[in-house]
């Protein structure tokens, strides 16, 4: 292992705490991550479906493109220019994301009777065309934020996955090991003195009852 670990029963501790709370936190990691990239399948289609309401709403404005110069000096495109786009705030996965409400235009301004019939219409068309680009780009901003977010939570998935848990799980082990071995030598160590120790005892015991025999009773004369 790269990190140098203490091979003591302290950090035989750590070492488990810290593996029970990895293996607690990354379900909850992963379930983000299915979280996330589920959402973000669904924004891709809805901002697929929003590009192709803009390319309709194009189409029908563009029908009026040639007669723009015959609109009596009325500028269209800044009167279908959005003057605010209004947003609210969502959570998903924990994540703040824009969610799009709506588009405000500027007041139009004209003469009905100073003005072609079909401004009317050029300059609705034109609106729903800013309308969908707006919500394109919050719809963008959604993905955007989520991505990201799915990007950090990937990599600590693997984090955990592949560098933290098998780490700790190898210093449990060594650690194991180490300590095994150390009581196996202590044990070992305790037999041997043990056994000195009843030695030494035996030993003592020998030299005590051999000058009891020199003092024995003496022998009978014979008649």
């Amino acid at each position: 292992m790269a990190k140098k670990i203490k091979l003591t029963r302290p950090e035989l501790k750590r070492q488990r705490d810290a593996l029970a709370r990895f293996e607690r936190y990354l379900p909850m990691l992963k379930l983000k991550q299915q979280q996330l990239q589920l959402t973000l399948l669904d924004i891709a289609q809805k901002h697929r479906a929003a590009d192709r309401a803009a390319q309709q709403a194009r189409r029908k404005f563009d029908a009026y493109r040639g007669i723009l110069r015959d609109a009596a000096g009325l500028n269209i495109e800044a009167l279908a220019a959005p003057s605010r786009i209004r947003t609210s705030t969502t959570n998903v996965a924990g994540v703040a994301v824009p969610v799009f409400e709506g588009v405000e235009f500027p007041e139009a301004a004209y003469s009905l009777f100073g003005t072609p019939a079909w401004v009317d219409r050029a300059l609705a068309d034109l609106r729903e065309v800013n309308r969908r680009r707006a919500e394109q780009e919050v719809i963008r901003r959604q993905y955007e934020r989520l991505y990201k977010e799915l990007s950090r939570v990937i990599q600590r998935v693997n984090l955990f996955e592949k560098i933290m848990i098998p780490q700790a799980r190898e210093a449990i082990r060594r650690i194991r090991i180490h300590l095994g071995d150390e009581m196996t030598a202590a044990v070992g160590r305790a037999k041997i003195a043990k056994a000195k120790i009843s030695e030494e005892e035996t030993a003592a015991a020998g030299a005590v009852d051999g000058p009891g025999q020199a003092f024995g009773a003496p022998e009978t004369p014979a008649p």
